[in-house]
């Protein structure tokens, strides 16, 4: 069990990545890839990436990448460095300034359980060389296995944030982190990662604390093994229904809009659009000028349909749009 220790000015600065982190994201995948997963949701993504890999020629330049990033068990702080908040490019920058005492403590780690390639042994003495390598196969993986899905992705982490942002609106920071239940547990100044496969404690001592809600994280939510570090907590999202490449864009917004309302009618299309940052039953209801009953059938109806996804809390229900249903909306 992960045991996180909070001040009250921890809980002041505790707060949700912005946005889904495509650093964590890609090393998370990476664990996945090459694990034993059985999710359904995820099996088409992985042979599709797996087959891709094993026809792109450049695919070699990947090993280090893999050997870096086991299945399970331990991986190297310094590949999800916390400036990835700020975007992909702001991490690989923090990748490459990585000092070389940082990268030969967790490459020296990490080679306890793990056979390592000969190329490891440069990246371990802070070569910049070693380091450009491993940035650019970081790149080239991510657009092979990551980029054509980063839309659905997104969808999934922004509907959790709306989940997260019901949470902290009604009930603070303090219901924020109770909402994590039951992976998480919050009681009195304590969160309680359960399933965490060993034991240790954090105290966070004023920093606070960064949630990263992710799509590629497993069922145990992943805190980075160095306490000096900024503290991070990575937890897993509903994956609303899996991984499938999107389309490229078609007409403008407006023309997108009209031919929604053509294909599901527009008290349904409007539906939809009220529901792009998260809407209940109620809210949706008032918005629209219509009854509860009638918000709740249309709610059905395109949740039946795949475009919305709904969740119960306490006497409200939260709908938010699914990728399908963030696709139909933006097409």
């Amino acid at each position: 069990m992960l045991k996180i220790y909070f001040s009250g000015e921890d809980i002041l600065r505790t707060r949700v990545a912005p946005t889904a982190d495509p650093v964590w994201e890609l090393i998370l995948s990476l664990h996945l890839l090459q694990g034993r997963s059985r999710d359904p949701l995820m099996s088409t993504w992985r042979r599709t990436v797996a087959r891709t890999l094993r026809q792109d020629i450049a695919s070699d330049h990947l090993r280090l990448l893999f050997a870096l990033n086991p299945p399970r068990g331990y991986f190297p702080d310094f590949l999800t460095p916390y400036a990835s908040v700020g975007g992909f490019e702001a991490g690989l920058e923090a990748v490459r300034s990585t000092p070389a005492s940082l990268l030969h403590r967790d490459l020296t780690l990490l080679a306890t359980e793990n056979a390592l390639p000969s190329s490891a042994s440069s990246l371990a003495r802070g070569e910049p060389a070693a380091l450009r390598h491993l940035t650019d196969s970081m790149e080239q993986y991510r657009s092979l296995a990551i980029s054509p899905y980063w839309t659905r992705i997104q969808a999934a982490v922004e509907a959790d944030r709306s989940r997260r942002a019901r949470a902290l609106l009604d009930g603070g920071v303090e219901g924020l982190l109770n909402s994590m239940r039951p992976a998480m547990r919050w009681d009195a100044g304590l969160l309680e990662v359960r399933d965490y496969p060993d034991s240790r404690e954090l105290h966070l001592d004023g920093r606070g604390l960064l949630l990263v809600p992710s799509f590629f994280c497993a069922r145990t939510p992943v805190a980075l093994l160095d306490p000096a570090l900024p503290p991070v907590l990575v937890y897993p999202v509903d994956r609303l229904g899996g991984l499938a490449p999107t389309a490229g864009d078609g007409g403008g917004p407006n023309q997108g809009r009209e031919a929604l309302a053509a294909l599901l009618g527009r008290t349904r299309a409007a539906v939809l659009q009220v529901s792009d940052d998260g809407c209940t039953t109620g809210e949706m209801a008032r918005r629209l000028n219509i009854s509860p009953a009638a918000a709740s059938q249309h709610a059905t109806v395109l949740r039946n349909a795949g475009l919305l996804v709904s969740q119960r809390d306490r006497n409200t229900v939260l709908h938010t749009l699914t990728p399908l249903g963030r696709a139909m909306l933006d097409a």
